[in-house]
């Protein structure tokens, strides 16, 4: 089968065991499916515009990406620095895809969206003289990050969001709110969107609709795709998904940004490991102890973190070995300079001053998404994508560290205003494309273990459609991923589970068939098969659902993006 089509993915209400006209529904302005920065974000603006909000989260509201963030935020705040330097820095890190006028209005925007963060609470690590404190990382020209509790920002931002939406009037929130699907009205926008609700985790799930004047999908990213992510357990793609069935256009899936460092010890959580350890001096090194970064790039073991990733993979593959090593035993008390890690190697037997540690890449950002424009707005008319589940063109072919916070910010924000300016008046009536009625029988002894398959799509996705890549590898990831998205939808069960496994399925579907389309290597996607960048692809991957499946082509650049980005980097 051609990369540039496939079948349709089989929406889970095709085996919902009840009639969806009979489901109790709820009615709110806004609905926003997701309660990490982009949603919350969006939440809060909508309210304050004057729209009554429902907020949907998976599971609990500090359920998210968010949460986990160690990173920081990055804004052009220091006497040396401006967002223009800013914006520079980061088109130079996309690689060629980023839509400039776009990196340039969100990095314009960062000094008042901090401002506003401290506005409603947050608190930012300070100098002693109790200005900001500014960090620097790989890829910025200037110090310009802003980090709480050192390496817990996503904690603490997500802290003051979750406070602050919790107090407005404006916002009812959903715990325990699992998405299904969306529905379209008869016009062909989205109207409404299907839910498994429970009270609490222990409870049973009810079916409820929410509809709504605009929807807004702020899920995140779909780390748990592979076997190895940086991701908590609810990053399974959901709203990529939801999006995908509804009809709209999703971009750039190929662009998988690995972290090339976590902590690789059988029993042990994927413990991320920030490349603030190999700026104090570890040295990455093979079961031999060579140090083979210097022999890759020019910056050795601070290269990018593609760079370093494909590096770490393919010493790997040369040595036959699982991992390689990260070696700190140099760095002058790095116990307490990393006390997390310090502390998570203590407990299973490791003392990082005296050894190296075992370490491998991760999957840690999905840099496409939901194609969206400047404001959030989607393919499919009242649908908007704001954050990690969302691609406008701001990253580009990867994403530059500390700069997905402040999208999700100020997408976030941008998404809930718009979408509060434009409550038009609907009508009460939505439809499902995918719904044929009742919940089909399922064949005798047809049970689906779900944990299986969703163990074999880890797996082959890692093999196939991981760090590097090639068409035969793809090919054969495409005909599995079409075969389990065939029983799926023949003999998946109604369930969060199910919908879950589905989700990852139709998504890996569309990503693979978008790495295979694309023909070059070009940032986050690498092809040793087409291992140079070609002018050619100077283009987004869209993935186009229609009648009869899905359509991939390149979708052009905004006009001037490409003289803008000459511009900036020249600057």
């Amino acid at each position: 089968m051609s990369p540039a089509c496939g079948p349709s993915p089989v929406s889970p209400l095709a085996r919902m065991p009840f009639a969806l006209r009979r489901l109790p529904v709820l009615r709110c302005d806004v609905l926003v499916v997701g309660s990490g920065v982009a949603g919350l974000s969006a939440a809060i603006a909508a309210a304050e515009h004057g729209a009554h909000v429902m907020l949907l989260s998976k599971g609990r509201l500090t359920d998210t990406n968010t949460e986990w963030a160690q990173g920081g935020i990055a804004a052009a705040l220091g006497r040396d620095d401006h967002p223009d330097l800013h914006a520079a820095d980061t088109l130079r890190l996309g690689y060629g895809l980023n839509e400039s006028a776009l990196v340039e209005s969100i990095t314009a925007a960062a000094p008042e969206a901090i401002a506003w963060l401290q506005r409603i609470g947050m608190q930012f690590d300070r100098e002693p003289d109790g200005s900001l404190a500014l960090g620097q990382e790989g890829g910025h020209r200037a110090a310009r990050i802003l980090h709480a509790g050192g390496t817990a920002t996503g904690r603490e931002l997500q802290r003051a969001l979750t406070q602050h939406a919790r107090r407005h009037a404006g916002i009812d929130i959903y715990e325990h709110a699992f998405a299904v699907d969306l529905l379209r009205d008869a016009e062909g926008e989205a109207s409404a969107l299907v839910s498994l609700v429970r009270a609490e985790s222990s409870a049973p799930w009810e079916p409820l609709v929410f509809e709504a004047a605009q929807i807004i999908l702020a899920t995140g990213g779909g780390g748990q795709i592979f076997r190895e992510t940086t991701n908590p357990q609810s990053a399974t793609a959901d709203g990529l998904a939801l999006a995908l069935r509804a009809g709209a256009d999703l971009q750039n899936l190929e662009f998988v940004q690995f972290h090339p460092t976590i902590l690789y010890l059988a029993g042990a959580a994927r413990h991320l490991i920030s490349e603030v350890t190999r700026g104090a001096g570890g040295v990455l090194r093979d079961r031999q102890g060579l140090a083979f970064m210097a022999e890759v790039h020019l910056d050795a073991d601070l290269a990018p973190r593609d760079v370093v990733s494909r590096a770490i993979f393919r010493r790997m593959v040369e040595t036959g070995d699982t991992h390689v090593f990260l070696d700190l035993t140099a760095v002058a008390d790095a116990g307490s300079r990393f006390p997390s890690l310090a502390r998570v190697c203590g407990i299973f037997g490791l003392d990082l001053q005296r050894a190296p540690i075992p370490v491998r890449p991760a999957v840690h950002y999905f840099v496409g998404g939901i194609a969206a424009d400047a404001d959030g707005r989607t393919s499919l008319p009242r649908l908007w994508a704001a954050g990690e589940c969302a691609n406008n063109g701001f990253h580009g072919a990867n994403r530059m560290g500390s700069n997905s916070l402040l999208e999700g910010l100020v997408q976030g924000r941008r998404a809930g205003e718009r979408a509060a300016e434009d409550l038009r008046p609907r009508v009460r009536r939505w439809l499902s494309p995918a719904l044929a009625g009742a919940m089909q029988p399922r064949p005798p002894g047809a049970d689906l273990n779900l944990l299986d398959i969703t163990y074999s799509l880890k797996s082959l996705m890692t093999r196939q459609v991981g760090i590097e890549r090639q068409a035969s590898g793809l090919a054969d990831a495409i005909e599995r991923l079409d075969g389990w998205s065939g029983y799926l939808a023949r003999l998946g069960p109604f369930s969060p589970e199910g919908a879950e496994t589905a989700n990852m399925v139709h998504v890996a579907q569309a990503l693979t068939r978008s790495a295979l389309f694309r023909e070059e290597s070009r940032g986050a996607h690498f092809r040793t098969d087409f291992p140079g960048v070609s002018p050619a692809w100077e283009a987004h991957t869209l993935v186009h659902p229609t009648e009869d499946g899905v359509r991939l082509s390149q979708k052009p650049l905004a006009a001037g993006a490409r003289a803008g980005e000459t511009r900036r980097a020249r600057g």
